[in-house]
């Protein structure tokens, strides 16, 4: 599935740029949670030992998730203020993650900033007809915490000439590297353009951060939200097991509080922050997911033999019944749980109460009364980002 035509890496002129945004930002971060505020970090050593192990792309073996509750708009990048600056100007060993198509990738400029600060755009189902589990996006995602490159993350084949045809205008979110060619993108709906990070190899086996919540979640007792169960996706499919780092974050709920009021878009200063660092229950010798992946790896292998499929599987491409059949969506839902889990963990190590009231929809349906966002029956704020 490599494409030998493909370069190993972006531009320099795009690698340059990436390397400004996220370092720019990701110090920014780290002057406002330290200068302006008390940030208390744990954790933090084994977690940076683990990404300085990744320094050399070529040897790397598995990629890397971290994972995390959801307080606040700009909980990324805040916690990663928590690393030392030199961290953020490093975008082949920093974090990937995914951004809402409709806030983040409305127009050029707001495509080129999140973009170069290695942000996919994803669309939300509420918003969206492309929304959901099996959109392009997660592909993209899939694949970059996989060892090959892409040479397109579009499987057909009016995607690949919509990326010929880009739209230019500043009001469109089309977006690529001026320096590469259109094989090294894809789209997003059929229409759209963007880079295509998995396409080239110095993206191998790389770090994706995701909040699995999908919503900032702001409650008084700090309980979750369920997880939506892309994570799981993010874990069963890459051809091997990712590292898994939970993380435990609170005090950027008072940051940026959903009934902040004017002016809205300042942080609040002088707030108490708490950025915890889990230990890797991924990789190589997970107890947590291993078994789960063995079962999906017998699956997958059973639906390529009806089908008659033999040789390499396209990583991130599924048949109808690995996207809808029982077995399947059994194992989403387990491995899901099993993040959340892991997560609870941290929370119930911070001394907060036991309960769990909204661990499936259902349940937190229940608790929260008819609205999608704002202030809900329970005295949470949810906010749809």
């Amino acid at each position: 599935m490599v494409n030998e035509s493909s370069p190993s890496q972006p531009s320099l002129p795009w690698r340059v740029a990436s390397s400004a945004t996220l370092g720019i930002f990701g110090s920014l971060s780290r002057l406002f949670i330290f200068g302006a505020n008390s940030t208390e970090v744990h954790g933090l050593e084994n977690f940076l030992r683990l990404v300085d192990s990744r320094r050399n792309i070529e040897g790397r073996e598995r990629g890397l998730i971290t994972v995390s509750n959801h307080c606040c708009v700009i909980d990324d990048p805040l916690i990663w203020g928590a690393l030392p600056f030199r961290y953020n100007f490093s975008p082949s060993n920093h974090r990937w993650t995914l951004g809402s198509y409709d806030i983040c990738f409305t127009n050029k400029f707001t495509s080129a900033y999140f973009t170069l600060g290695q942000v996919l755009p994803t669309h939300r189902r509420a918003h969206s007809v492309y929304g959901g589990l099996f959109q392009p996006t997660m592909t993209q995602a899939i694949r970059l915490l996989s060892s090959p490159s892409f040479p397109s993350a579009s499987e057909s084949k009016d995607e690949r000439l919509s990326m010929d045809k880009a739209n230019r205008s500043v009001s469109s979110p089309d977006l690529g590297d001026p320096f590469s060619g259109p094989h090294l993108t894809y789209s997003t709906n059929g229409s759209d353009s963007f880079p295509a990070p998995s396409s080239y190899s110095s993206r191998r086996y790389s770090w994706l951060h995701i909040f699995p919540e999908g919503f900032v979640h702001q409650h008084p007792q700090r309980a979750m939200r369920y997880f939506k169960w892309g994570v799981a996706r993010l874990i069963l499919e890459p051809e091997e097991c990712p590292d898994v780092v939970p993380m435990w974050i609170e005090g950027n709920e008072q940051v940026m509080n959903e009934e902040r009021k004017w002016p809205r878009f300042i942080p609040r200063a002088g707030k108490r922050l708490f950025i915890s660092f889990g230990d890797n229950v991924g990789g190589e010798q997970s107890t947590v997911f291993a078994e789960l992946r063995r079962s999906w790896r017998k699956l997958v292998d059973v639906e390529r033999a009806k089908a008659g499929l033999f040789g390499a599987q396209a990583i991130g491409v599924l048949s109808e019944e690995l996207k809808y059949g029982e077995e399947a969506t059994a194992l989403r839902i387990e491995c899901t749980k099993r993040v959340r889990d892991e997560i609870l963990k941290m929370r119930r190590a911070r001394g907060l109460p036991e309960e769990d009231p909204k661990e499936t929809p259902v349940e937190a349906k229940k608790r929260e009364g008819p609205r999608r966002e704002g202030l809900m029956d329970d005295g949470s704020l949810v906010k749809d980002v």
